[in-house]
């Protein structure tokens, strides 16, 4: 017996019309701007092996996986992340090219996420990847266009700034388990105060009372002067150095008032190893962009080489784009073309005609006249014409 054939599966949507349309637009405009700066498309299989995400280090848990078998029995998942694909494809088929690659793609990716969570388990993703090269123009270059895309998406667009070696060189000052190490990750990544206050209560080391203010050092460039009363050390003034820096550089070509500082991002994927950033839309409360320095993946796929990148999630933009449109995203159709039984093919015949002149057209396969003309008025069609099985044709205004 059936029971879910009429049903999609949790985490997951169908995408109608003017949905369509709008993502569409923004992975339009977003490539367009990859293409623009010279980076080359690659496109990933939907299907990867297991054995690609579960590498040295477990960067995806299992459980967040969807997992099937192949004809031969072999373990794969569908594609959980677009990062670690191309490093796969950096460290095989473009081994022999120079670097730095500069490399974006466009393609959705897969995750299980918890019942009632909110999340789309099937995300369309449009990001770059640079592999190589100067890892500080790297950067810059990866901010800029991580920008121009939020801008691309929205005008009302924040992007914030981090480090996650931060978090890394304080935890590896203090005397954690695993467990604990891990739940103060994540209240860190949620800004959970109570949580990691209740759990920190006791700190006194310096390590300890910096990863309690962690995520508390956020905001404009005054927070740079506030962390310094919490990162102490040549390795954690040296990176606070680096990003003053950069977000002071980044202000000529990014609009200061569009950047934010965040001293306190982590991220699930924790491949990163330095630079951390996430994008933020209006109306959306979740980071329409999110990416950052990864200096060692490649190596787990036999390739030393540094890398930055990025991802959009389109449809979280295009929901947001959507919402503010101020025009209709759907172009209009020009003619509805009615032909009467027997001029099927000088109804067609008729509809190229239109279309080499620069008309959109509506072939109308009903057998009611009243039936085209009630839909093109439903359907803001001023324009009908029939064709009758002589070849002749009439024009009528709706």
């Amino acid at each position: 017996m059936r029971t879910n054939d009429l049903l999609t599966p949790e985490g997951t949507r169908d995408l109608l019309f003017e949905e369509c349309a709008a993502k569409r637009e923004i992975s339009e405009r977003v490539t367009d701007i990859f293409k623009s700066y010279g980076y080359s498309e690659v496109i990933t299989p939907g299907l990867e092996f297991f054995d690609v995400f579960n590498g040295k280090t477990p960067y995806f848990p299992q459980e967040n996986m969807y997992k099937l078998v192949d004809g031969k029995n072999r373990l794969m998942v569908l594609r959980p992340d677009n990062t670690m694909p191309i490093a796969r494809v950096a460290a095989t088929r473009l081994r022999g090219e120079e670097l730095p690659l500069k490399l974006f793609y466009d393609q959705n990716i897969f995750l299980v996420n918890p019942k009632d969570s909110g999340r789309d388990d099937e995300i369309a993703q449009s990001g770059i990847e640079i592999i190589g090269g100067n890892s500080e123009a790297a950067d810059y270059e990866a901010l800029v266009l991580a920008a121009k895309a939020l801008a691309a998406c929205d005008e009302d667009y924040r992007l914030e700034i981090g480090d996650s070696g931060i978090f890394r060189e304080l935890i590896a000052s203090c005397d954690f388990d695993e467990q604990f190490v891990e739940n103060i990750h994540g209240w860190i990544e949620t800004k959970d105060y109570p949580m990691l206050d209740s759990a920190l209560m006791d700190a006194d080391k310096p390590a300890e009372k910096a990863l309690k203010a962690l995520p508390r050092l956020f905001g404009g460039m005054e927070v740079f002067d506030k962390a310094r009363e919490f990162l102490k050390g040549e390795v954690l003034e040296a990176k606070l150095v680096r990003q003053e820096k950069l977000c002071k550089e980044l202000s000529e070509i990014i609009p200061a008032e569009k950047i934010r500082v965040d001293l306190g991002l982590v991220h699930k994927r924790n491949y990163y190893t330095g630079l951390m950033f996430r994008g933020y839309v209006e109306g959306y409360g979740q980071p329409a962009l999110s990416g950052g320095r990864y200096d060692t993946l490649l190596g787990d796929f036999g390739r030393e080489a540094g890398a930055v990148g990025f991802a959009v999630n389109v449809e979280a933009a295009a929901k947001v784009f959507l919402r503010k449109a101020k025009t209709q995203l759907l172009k209009k159709v020009d003619v509805l073309v009615f032909g009467e039984a027997g001029a099927e093919i000088a109804a067609l015949k008729h509809c190229e005609k239109l279309i080499s002149d620069g008309r959109s057209v509506y072939n109308f396969l009903g057998e009611c006249p009243k039936c085209a003309a009630k839909y093109a008025k439903a359907h803001g069609i001023s324009r009908i014409d029939f064709v009758k099985a002589d070849g002749a044709i009439t024009s009528e205004e709706v």
